[in-house]
C-alpha cells in the first residue's frame, strides 16, 4: 500500500511539472532603437531581431541576441545553452602571426554551458556585487498583442553602484530561466541597454506570431565541434592574451 501511495505522489509531481511546462509555438519578431539622448544611428544588422520558440527552447541567429559576428546561432534548452561560434578568421589571423594555440580543433565550435541549481537560486537573490532579479507583482503592460510583466535585473558596478534594467517578459513562452535575457523567466518581449555617455538602445516586440514552428527547426547548424565550457574558457583566455600580446607590438 505505502509503494502504491509513494507511486501515486510521484505521479502528481511528474504531472505538475508537465502541465508547468510552456507550449508556445511560434516565432517573435523585434525592432531594435536608438532610445537614448545621443542619437545614433542602429546598425543594419542590429535593427532587427527574431526568436523561434517551441516550447522551452528559444532559438535565434540575429546579432542583436548574439552579440558578436562570431556566433551564427544560440539556443537555450531548459537550463542549458548552446552557441555556434566561427573563429575561422582569428585562427587564420593568430596563424599568420606565427601564433600555435593549445586547442587544435576546428574553428567552427559548438560551446555548450548549463546552469547549476546554485547559478539559478542565485539570480533572484538581492545583493550589492554581480547582478540580481527582482520580479515586480502587480505591473504589466501589452507589448505587440502579449502581456508583458515588469523585471528589473539590478547590475552593479566595480563601485558598488546600481545600474538597473528594466525588462517586460511574459513567462508562458519559452524556458524558465532564459540565457538570452539575463536570466529573467520566459521570454523578454522589450528592455534597454545602456552603452554610456548618453547612447541607450531598446529592444521591442513587434509581432508574436503562433505556429509553424516544428521541433526540426530548434536543430542547430551542423558542422560544428562540441567542446566543453572550460575548454572554452581556457580556449578564449589564452586568444585574448595572444591578441594582447600582439597588439603591444
Amino acid at each position: 500500500m505505502k509503494k502504491i501511495l509513494v507511486f501515486a505522489a510521484f505521479a502528481v509531481v511528474s504531472m505538475s511539472v508537465l502541465m508547468a511546462q510552456n507550449t508556445f509555438r511560434g516565432t517573435i519578431t523585434y525592432k531594435v532603437e536608438s532610445t537614448g539622448e545621443t542619437a545614433f544611428q542602429v546598425p543594419e544588422q542590429m535593427a532587427t531581431g527574431e526568436l523561434k520558440v517551441y516550447d522551452d527552447k528559444v532559438l535565434t541567429s540575429s546579432m542583436v541576441f548574439t552579440n558578436s559576428p562570431m556566433i551564427n546561432s544560440v539556443l537555450v534548452d531548459g537550463h542549458k545553452q548552446f552557441m555556434c561560434w566561427d573563429l575561422s578568421m582569428i585562427f587564420m589571423f593568430l596563424s599568420q602571426n606565427d601564433v600555435e594555440l593549445d586547442y587544435q580543433g576546428s574553428s567552427k565550435i559548438l560551446a555548450k554551458s548549463e546552469l547549476t541549481q546554485n547559478d539559478i537560486d542565485s539570480l533572484t537573490i538581492p545583493c550589492t556585487e554581480g547582478m540580481y532579479i527582482e520580479y515586480v507583482d502587480g505591473e504589466t503592460k501589452t507589448i505587440a498583442g502579449v502581456t508583458a510583466k515588469k523585471a528589473i535585473i539590478h547590475v552593479f558596478g566595480d563601485e558598488g553602484d546600481d545600474h538597473p534594467v528594466v525588462v517586460w517578459y511574459n513567462d508562458e513562452m519559452g524556458p524558465d530561466v532564459n540565457l538570452l535575457f539575463h536570466g529573467v523567466k520566459g521570454v523578454g518581449l522589450e528592455y534597454s541597454s545602456d552603452l554610456g555617455e548618453g547612447r541607450q538602445l531598446t529592444l521591442t516586440a513587434t509581432e508574436v506570431k503562433k505556429g509553424k514552428v516544428k521541433e526540426v527547426d530548434m536543430l542547430l547548424p551542423s558542422g560544428y565541434e562540441t567542446i566543453s565550457d572550460e575548454d572554452f574558457k581556457a580556449l578564449f583566455k589564452q586568444i585574448s592574451e595572444e591578441m594582447e600580446y600582439l597588439q603591444e607590438e
